[in-house]
């Protein structure tokens, strides 16, 4: 594969966004983000004094509330039989209980102590105010640090994040030593389903894309391969909605961004943002329409109080990620117009492509190239046709099937995606060994006449049979390729964000920050503000940690109020860059070829009012429609309010 050029791409990028004036290229997130205070301030008042009361119905959820909790808190239990029921860390829970007679209470008190368990445990209190504002401060330090890494020294974000980790690690154990803070349990805030999710993901994708030319990759690659620039972005987005929401918006992203990043290659674009955001936002909006769609979603559903099925999960999500989809679509071929539609003379121009089939001269020349290009391949005799499916295509697309399905069976996810990377390995390594040619190590004479072996003498002048040549090993050719520092990246993060945690100080800004409506949180125009302070505490704490928060916070939230956490949760990645996991991904995945033009200053004029957008007109759209009930069944909520 070539490589790009990296001084070249990076000029290119800096001479269009010096034609582009400040205005054009940060005007759309400035007026979103003074048009979302706005809102807020005329339906909340300026200082919130437009906040109703509590009514009676807030009340009596309440007083259910806190009687529920009193009497889990007197049931008494036996911790070694809670164990081999649940599982060593409590994270087992049969939801199928609370559906049997008087099931109800044990269901609960099982729930509340996995919660206890599995969510970061309140140690705020044990800081002092110099523990507590010391981590925070080193905490954002990193986070400035992640956000711009090419302000500082040329580390990168795995060595910044891995960093962090450390530095939190020993800090807090110094905190610890002098007084100033509590025991930092390291180990529980790495969550380490992620990271073999990831590890898995990497050998399937490595091996799905090395083992033959012309395979399950190529085709994948060449599925999205297009002449003309808007469409080839239009399929990726296209590609990444629907399978974001089928499978995981990070396996998808894993798997395509590499994908994205040759196309990149082979089109030898000269500004790669509009391909690598088509692919990470559409990621991020797409996984908000099924349960699975990301980590956040499958969290959620195993801490909700009350049963989330899939179809009712989907149902209520469709509407909203439509919309969103359609925004984000459209401020795509908005804002990078001049990218996607080489010669228009505008917006009008750029419609009549789109919907009547127009081209401007520009693109035809494009496509004219494109179509040599691929006729010039077919013709080239020194490559096979790879219009066909070899076996070792069938074998990839069968450990693929195999793959989903066993994902929508509901096995574990982690488990699988580990199994078929191994799976692919082996049959890879049976190919290499039995049907791959072997490697030609014949010497010539400068005629092209080979040259017989050498022949190697003892000390006794006794010629020495050769050795039968060592077979070369997975593990130092296609395990070599694993992006390590990818999965160091998460676990410095989960260390930082941790650490963070521990303060208080997020809950402290959740709860300051809502005011009344934090006993409201999705009634009337408190919801507005309820998803903007969801979408802020996900770009600076992670959206996984505040899924947590919130389930500790308000064990008894009804389905509809978990609806609006998992969109504004889930929206809130499109953000800036370390909103998500889908967009760490594509920045590593492209830096990794040396196109480093995927960066927060970049990400963010787009990011900022395409989210904002995709979160509100959502968020009403929900408020709107929604089939899920507003109470909880299981606490009786619903019962009291007949």
């Amino acid at each position: 594969m070539t490589v790009y050029d990296e001084e070249d791409m990076v000029a290119a990028v800096e001479v269009s966004q010096k034609n582009t004036s400040s205005l054009r290229k940060w005007g759309p997130a400035i007026f979103a983000a003074v048009g979302v205070l706005a809102l807020n301030a005329a339906l909340l008042g300026p200082t919130g004094n437009k906040i109703p009361a509590l009514t009676e119905r807030h009340l009596a959820f309440q007083k259910l509330a806190n009687e529920r909790t009193a009497a889990v808190l007197e049931m008494e239990f036996d911790e070694e039989n809670d164990r081999k029921v649940m599982g060593r860390k409590l994270k087992k829970l049969d939801r199928s209980l609370a559906r049997e007679d008087d099931g109800v209470m044990e269901y609960t008190r099982r729930r509340h102590r996995m919660l206890g368990d599995y969510t970061h445990v309140d140690v705020s209190g044990d800081f002092s105010t110099f523990g507590k504002w010391s981590t925070t401060v080193i905490y954002f330090a990193y986070w400035v640090f992640l956000m711009f890494p090419n302000w500082f020294l040329p580390i990168g974000r795995p060595g910044i994040a891995l960093g962090g980790g450390l530095t939190m690690v020993v800090y807090r154990f110094i905190l610890l030593s002098t007084g100033h803070g509590p025991v930092f349990d390291a180990e529980k805030v790495i969550i380490m389903e992620p990271l073999f999710l990831l590890f898995g993901l990497m050998l399937t994708t490595i091996y799905l894309e090395k083992m033959e030319r012309g395979g399950l990759f190529d085709k994948l690659r060449d599925s999205l391969d297009d002449g003309c620039r808007w469409k080839r972005s239009a399929k990726i987005m296209t590609m990444s909605t629907l399978g974001s929401a089928a499978v995981m918006n990070d396996s998808i992203v894993l798997i395509f961004s590499a994908v994205v990043v040759d196309l990149n290659v082979r089109h030898k674009v000269d500004n790669s943002m509009p391909y690598m955001l088509s692919l990470a936002t559409t990621a991020n909006i797409g996984s908000a329409l099924t349960l699975t769609g990301n980590p956040q979603n499958i969290l959620i559903v195993s801490l909700a109080y009350d049963d989330i099925g899939w179809i009712e999960f989907a149902s209520n999500m469709l509407l909203p990620v439509f919309a969103a989809t359609v925004i984000n679509s459209t401020m795509m071929f908005t804002y990078y117009a001049a990218e996607l539609f080489p010669g228009s003379s505008g917006y009008g121009e750029n419609l009549g492509i789109i919907f009547a089939g127009k081209k401007t001269p520009e693109m035809i020349a494009e496509e004219n190239a494109y179509l040599a290009k691929l006729a010039a391949a077919r013709d080239d005799s020194k490559f096979e046709d790879s219009s066909g499916w070899s076996l070792w295509s069938k074998l990839q697309v069968v450990v693929c099937v195999l793959f989903l399905i066993c994902f929508a069976s509901g096995l574990d996810v982690c488990v699988t995606s580990i199994v078929a990377g191994a799976v692919l390995m082996v049959i890879a390594a049976y190919k290499r060994q039995h049907y791959d040619p072997k490697p030609d190590n014949i010497e010539y004479d400068a005629d092209g006449n080979p040259l017989p072996a050498k022949k190697v003498y003892d000390t006794n002048g006794n010629e020495i049979e050769p050795e039968e040549e060592e077979l070369v090993t997975e593990s130092e050719t296609t395990l070599t390729e694993v992006d390590y520092g990818l999965l160091m990246l998460f676990i410095g993060q989960f260390l930082l964000i941790g650490s963070f945690d521990d303060t208080g100080v997020p809950q402290s800004f959740f709860n300051a920050s809502m005011g009344g409506c934090a006993d409201q949180m999705v009634e009337g125009a408190c919801v507005y503000w309820f998803v903007m302070i969801i979408t802020i505490l996900s770009n600076i704490a992670s959206n996984v940690p505040v899924v947590q928060m919130l389930a500790a916070t308000f064990p008894y939230a009804s389905p509809y109020e978990w609806l609006q956490v998992s969109y504004s949760a889930t929206i809130a990645g499109n953000l800036t860059m370390l909103g998500s996991a889908a967009n760490m991904i594509v920045a590593f995945q492209a830096a990794k070829v040396g196109d480093r033009t995927f960066t927060s200053e970049r990400h963010a004029p787009f990011g900022i009012p395409s989210c904002l957008l995709c979160l509100y007109t959502g968020t009403f759209i929900l408020a709107s429609v929604h089939f899920s009930p507003e109470c909880s069944v299981r606490l009786g909520e619903c019962n009291a309010q007949q």
